[in-house]
């Protein structure tokens, strides 16, 4: 019987198996069956035996630390503390998140590198509930449980503490940790934080405001242990938030993987040494989770990779060289421009964990649309975000879709390239055209279409690394 890992989904939780290794669950244990007992009752209970021992193997919620990583769990997951707004289908539910991406690109396109310390930039006020995923942390001395949602495209850390208006009843407790420390405007870490309130002469906390995809939020730069499994990262800076104002502040704080200096991996410094990956794991996968790999202890061997590129405009944002875009066996006509990497713009190809579909600049995505709809044929009709959608029965037609990087081509299984309507009738192309109230450059690699991917970030030898894994 083939045992599944809890080792996957976007709540950090910690991990306790490796997917590439063979589980320890196949031993049989139990008490040979009796010769007594007659056939049908031996195999009734082999299979109760082994039914029993497969449900603990795959529950992502009692899974414990070891030294693979971290799991990940979607964000209406089993193991989430977080509800879905309503009991849609999964369908539904990826139809409403995709529905939020325009406020993300819309904050995506405010994330300028700053050589001043100014105000924060004010994004869409569109409001919405950011987290596709989520990962479980403790933070302080004992540790206080908290599920922050993991942002690539983000650099600080940021949660809800005791006393703080208009946040959710989860909270950090500074008073309750005994290694919590504040910071003040003399630190180094003070100035390197968007919408700094320190005074221009004198001492005082670290106070900054900041806004999120429509909220915005006030916050002092406090430090703190952070655990991650059976990682510690000392005087670990975030953001203590004391007011919240809007519906998209992350309920329980979030954790910046991105490339800045105040994110997790220029603070562990050496601990993970500039490296990660994560395997997403489908947003129906209710029971299952993925995993988030810190550090290059653990992470493939045997991997394709693709440049990773660093734009000053957008310093914390992880950009690839997207070269074009096939569709079927067709190279669609896309001119250089929509689709070149241009530092002294910020234009080009990110990938991001917090876009739920991908999303190309209006006139990459119209080639690929046309051509798609050119190869399925017949009538089309829209739904939600996606303006492509045609009766299922004609899914067979779908062709595949290939994004070609710089030294790699990924070929998007139909998972990663279609979602259907709840009543299961329909079939849509999963990706859409940048909204056009964005004034964005950005084409914007999503978590639909990472999904069932180790997706590997190496900032110091400056590789992306793509491989597909079975995240479920």
């Amino acid at each position: 019987m083939q045992y599944m890992h809890a080792h996957f989904s976007f709540f950090l939780l910690p991990s306790n198996s490796n997917p590439t290794q063979p589980s320890q669950h196949h031993s049989a244990e139990s008490p040979p069956v009796p010769t007594i007992m007659g056939p049908k009752c031996a195999t009734l209970i082999l299979f109760f035996t082994m039914f029993v021992a497969s449900s603990i193997a795959i529950d992502p919620c009692t899974s414990k630390p070891d030294e693979a990583g971290l799991t990940v769990i979607p964000v209406f997951g089993k193991c989430s503390p977080f509800d879905p707004p309503k009991p849609d289908s999964w369908a539904q539910t990826v139809i409403n998140m995709a529905s939020k991406d325009p406020a993300r690109l819309k904050y995506l396109s405010t994330l300028v590198g700053q050589k001043s310390v100014v105000s924060a930039p004010i994004a869409s006020g569109q409001a919405f509930n950011i987290g596709n995923y989520v990962v479980r942390v403790k933070i302080g001395t004992p540790g206080q449980l908290m599920f922050m949602v993991l942002d690539t495209s983000t650099d600080e850390a940021f949660v809800p503490c005791s006393g703080c208006v208009g946040c959710s009843a989860t909270t950090f407790s500074p008073k309750d940790s005994t290694s919590y420390g504040p910071l003040d405007c003399s630190v180094p870490q003070c100035g390197q934080v968007r919408g700094l309130q320190c005074p221009s002469t004198g001492a005082g906390a670290c106070a900054f405001n900041q806004s999120y995809a429509g909220s915005t939020f006030s916050a002092t730069l406090v430090q703190d242990s952070l655990r991650l499994a059976n990682d510690v990262v000392p005087g670990y800076s975030f953001g203590c938030v004391n007011a919240i104002s809007g519906e998209s502040i992350p309920a329980q704080g979030l954790l910046g993987l991105g490339r800045g200096p105040l994110s997790l991996l220029s603070q562990s410094g050496a601990l993970y040494s500039g490296v990660f990956s994560y395997c997403l794991p489908s947003f129906k996968s209710y029971y299952f989770s993925g995993s988030l790999k810190l550090g290059p202890v653990g992470q493939p061997k045997s991997i394709r990779t693709t440049p990773l590129l660093r734009n000053p405009h957008r310093p914390s944002l992880y950009y690839v060289n997207l070269t074009g875009i096939s569709v079927g066996k067709v190279l669609v006509p896309v001119p250089s421009e929509y689709l070149a990497f241009d530092p002294n713009t910020g234009s080009g190809t990110i990938i991001d964990s917090g876009t739920v579909i991908t999303r190309f600049v209006e006139p990459v995505y119209n080639v690929v649309r046309d051509e798609f709809r050119k190869q399925v044929g017949g009538t089309f009709s829209s739904l939600g975000a996606f303006d492509t959608c045609f009766v299922k029965t004609y899914e067979n037609l779908a062709p595949t879709v290939t994004l070609h990087f710089t030294g790699l081509d990924l070929k998007l299984p139909l998972e990663n390239s279609l979602i259907h309507s709840s009543a299961g009738s329909l079939a849509c192309l999963a990706m859409a055209a940048a909204p056009s109230n964005v004034n964005s450059v950005l084409n914007v690699i999503a978590n639909l279409q990472q999904q069932n991917l180790r997706i590997l970030f190496d900032t110091i030898n400056n590789k992306v690394g793509i491989a597909r894994e079975l995240c479920n």
